[in-house]
């Protein structure tokens, strides 16, 4: 069995045992997952609230924007509070007035430490004990917590009115005024919030651990990390050692191979451009706008930090609330990136087979029509949710989901996964010749051919929840896209794509390639598949899942621990030969992707993916500091670096614009890392600090968050914005710039030979 073939079957060994345990988990997920009770009564049998009023209270929050206003369990926004950990504090401490009014008259906060901690102790167990009957399938709570539920409940009833009372409140959450509408949906809003605050501190049932395993972190109620968390740290770390010390003796015994001797003219400038290669120039058209218009959300987004509800004087939240531009910018900065790969996919297929298929330019031209079509009737749907004009029994179909970045209305949903099944049949089938035809390439083209194949499919896990599937099971399967589609097979198939470009354009050995590529995509899956379980460690799951998920998302970092090599090799080939100057800046781009897997995703990734720091970390500036320098930084250069590819085939004769390129490249890049090290990671620190000290709710209140120094840190994010804004539009200008008035240059290739006409 030769070397291919070898990690062929490790491949396939690796995936079936990886998706294995991952569905396994899923199942032990669905059988521990905190209870919703038919009803929450008081032990003289008054009811308080029923699963119906839960359910629909959480149809209510979707429809508001969900996690893009504020967070549930940690997973959400950043300027609102935690729902989940704000009500458990409020009712934790109204539930205190209560007991110390009565003895003392007197309320907590005005108490003596010594008299408040005898206090505190006495409610702790009370608050804690799960008093869940599965033979009446009903949650009993005493009167006093009832009342203290019934005080924080007015609060939220206040809060997302138009009440004057809450105003500056809602100021500081960035919440519009009524942002739900009628006072029956805020009555069902606050038992949803109610429910997620028992399961984060009601015991398991026999363990002395939270459904959500002590998350968050509130010592007033007795959530504090549990030892497990601070164990699978420890062998989470020793797992990234392990694997980064064998990654390196597999460096070590594989040394490079001498390099090919390298083609006098550019092997690429030959390939003929077929009418639907030369089609796919509309999605980078489309890229770019999608592109400028989520900058420019992203802008509006930070804004809402400094004053709420307006942009400098102007009522903006009555026409674009903070929730909607949120929803807008993150769903768009999956829309681009993801336009660009799919472009580049229908670009690719034909260029490495020759081969174009009957009505493949109807094709590509159809599924671009369908991506608009996508893009404007789902935007429509959520802002008619988030403005409360579509009503609940339309909102999941063709509103707001409410869940980051899989927000869709399932309308919406179904419509891009057939969009996605229409691209992968036009790939797959430009590809299949060149399958058939086998050769030392084939390797690397099933590889791009079964990357296509999950790209097209796991995005349906986003089908795998229904209207009232259990916040659990949603989270479950909401990770397998945003993880496994986004951050996964994207990869993979982008991997395949470089290694493909490289050989064609002699750069590599095609065997050299074929191996590298291999065991590039053993060693990510290989963490990748199950390190999607860091997302679910206090999402009402298992400790299974933080064994696991701690243990395999440190496997994920190992293979960016050895970027440096993939950069410099990059680096090398930009300038291995005088014609490689044509594609200087798509290779520079890659350079960049290298740096940036390192930092953004590795780094900073691996500050916030084991289970002790991200207990304290999750939801925290933090998570949008390795959110933003991983996506844009990975695989945003890395989208536009394709991009340029393709660009370079389309317009092969047209002179390129180098100082635009180069504004581009270094705008973007000190631009991100402006953002991330004057905003993000200070302000990040500072509510770390605070939640170790204070507890997780103090750290995502406005009590810290209306800060002077946090105010001014947001203020800090305009130069990188700027700076970065910069480079999005000159990338712009010479996109624009290639179809309009463009400067041609004779383009060399070998004597005798013909390029063909673009």
């Amino acid at each position: 069995m030769n070397a291919s073939r070898r990690l062929w079957v490790g491949l396939g060994v690796l995936l079936l045992l990886s998706f294995a345990v991952l569905l396994w988990v899923g199942g032990e997920i669905h059988r521990v997952m905190p209870p919703i009770p038919s009803a929450v009564v008081t032990e003289n049998g008054t009811t308080v609230y029923t699963r119906a009023d839960i359910q629909k209270g959480r149809q209510v929050w979707q429809s508001i924007g969900g996690q893009q206003l504020g967070s549930i369990w940690g997973h959400g926004g950043y300027v609102a509070p935690d729902w989940s950990a704000d009500w458990l504090h409020r009712e934790a401490v109204a539930w205190l007035d209560i007991d110390t009014q009565r003895e003392t008259s007197q309320r907590y906060s005005q108490l003596p430490e010594d008299t408040q901690a005898a206090f505190a102790a006495r409610l702790k167990p009370r608050i804690r004990n799960n008093t869940y009957d599965a033979s009446t399938d009903t949650i009993t709570v005493s009167e006093d917590r009832a009342l203290a539920m019934s005080q924080v409940a007015a609060h939220y009833e206040s809060l997302f009115s138009n009440d004057p009372q809450t105003l500056e409140l809602r100021k500081a959450y960035a919440m519009k005024d009524n942002t739900v509408m009628t006072a029956e949906n805020r009555a069902a809003l606050t038992a949803f919030f109610w429910w997620s605050s028992w399961s984060a501190v009601t015991q398991r049932p026999g363990k002395d651990i939270t459904y959500t395993n002590n998350w968050p972190h509130d010592t007033l109620v007795g959530n504090d990390p549990p030892g497990h968390l601070f164990m699978w740290t420890v062998f989470s770390v020793m797992f990234l050692i392990a694997g980064i010390a064998l990654l390196g003796w597999h460096h070590a015994r594989h040394k490079d191979e001498a390099p090919p001797e390298l083609p006098a003219t550019d092997p690429l400038a030959l390939i003929r451009v077929t009418p639907s290669m030369k089609a796919t120039g509309k999605y980078f058209w489309l890229v770019i706008a999608l592109f400028l218009t989520q900058i420019l959300l992203g802008a509006i987004t930070a804004h809402y930090q400094v004053e709420g509800q307006e942009a400098y004087g102007f009522a903006l939240a009555n026409y674009l609330p903070y929730s909607l531009s949120r929803t807008w910018h993150t769903q768009l900065a999956v829309l681009w990136i993801a336009t660009a790969w799919l472009g580049m996919g229908l670009y690719i297929g034909p260029a490495i087979s020759g081969h174009e298929p009957k009505y493949q330019r109807f094709g590509v031209n159809f599924l671009f029509t369908c991506l608009l079509i996508i893009v404007v009737g789902a935007f429509t749907g959520q802002w008619l949710a988030v403005m409360q004009k579509l009503g609940l029994d339309k909102n999941f179909w063709f509103g707001h989901q409410g869940w980051e970045y899989v927000d869709l209305g399932r309308f919406w949903q179904i419509f891009l996964f057939v969009g996605l099944g229409v691209w992968l049949t036009l790939v797959g089938r430009a590809l299949w010749p060149a399958i058939k035809k086998g050769g030392e390439s084939k390797s690397i083209i099933t590889l791009l051919f079964l990357s296509t194949v999950c790209i097209g499919l796991f995005y349906g896990a986003g089908l795998m929840w229904g209207e009232h599937t259990h916040l659990s099971m949603v989270e479950y399967w909401r990770w397998w896209v945003v993880h496994l589609w986004v951050e996964g097979f994207f990869e993979v198939f982008a991997t395949a794509v470089i290694a493909f470009l490289f050989t064609r354009l002699g750069l590599l050995r095609t065997s050299t390639a074929t191996t590298a590529v291999l065991f590039a995509t053993i060693v990510f899956l290989s963490g990748g598949v199950l390190g999607t379980l860091h997302h679910l460690y206090f999402t009402g799951t298992p400790t299974a899942v933080i064994a696991l998920g701690a243990s395999f998302s440190a496997l994920e970092v190992v293979p960016l621990a050895f970027v440096g090599f993939e950069a410099y090799q990059t680096f090398k080939l930009g300038s291995a030969t005088p014609w490689m100057q044509r594609y200087r800046w798509p290779i520079l781009f890659f350079t960049g992707v290298a740096f940036w897997n390192l930092v953004g995703a590795g780094l900073f990734g691996f500050l916030i993916n084991p289970p002790l720091p991200l207990y304290y970390m999750q939801g925290l500036n933090l998570t949008p500091l390795h959110g933003h320098t991983a996506l844009f930084g990975v695989y945003g250069l890395l989208g536009v670096g394709l991009m340029l590819f393709c660009l370079r085939g389309l317009k092969p004769n047209v002179v390129w614009n180098e100082r635009l390129l180069k504004t581009s490249f270094w705008a973007f890049n000190i631009g991100l890392a402006c953002m991330a090290l004057f905003t993000l990671l200070p302000i990040g620190i500072i509510q770390l600090t605070a939640a170790i000290d204070h507890g997780y709710w103090f750290a995502r209140s406005a009590e810290l968050m209306q800060r002077p120094i946090i105010q001014l840190l947001v203020w800090l994010r305009v130069p990188g914005d700027t700076i970065f804004s910069v480079g999005a539009l000159s990338l712009a200008w010479f996109v624009l710039r290639l179809w309009i008035g463009p400067k041609q240059a004779k383009l060399e290739v070998p004597q005798g030979a013909q390029v063909a006409k673009r």
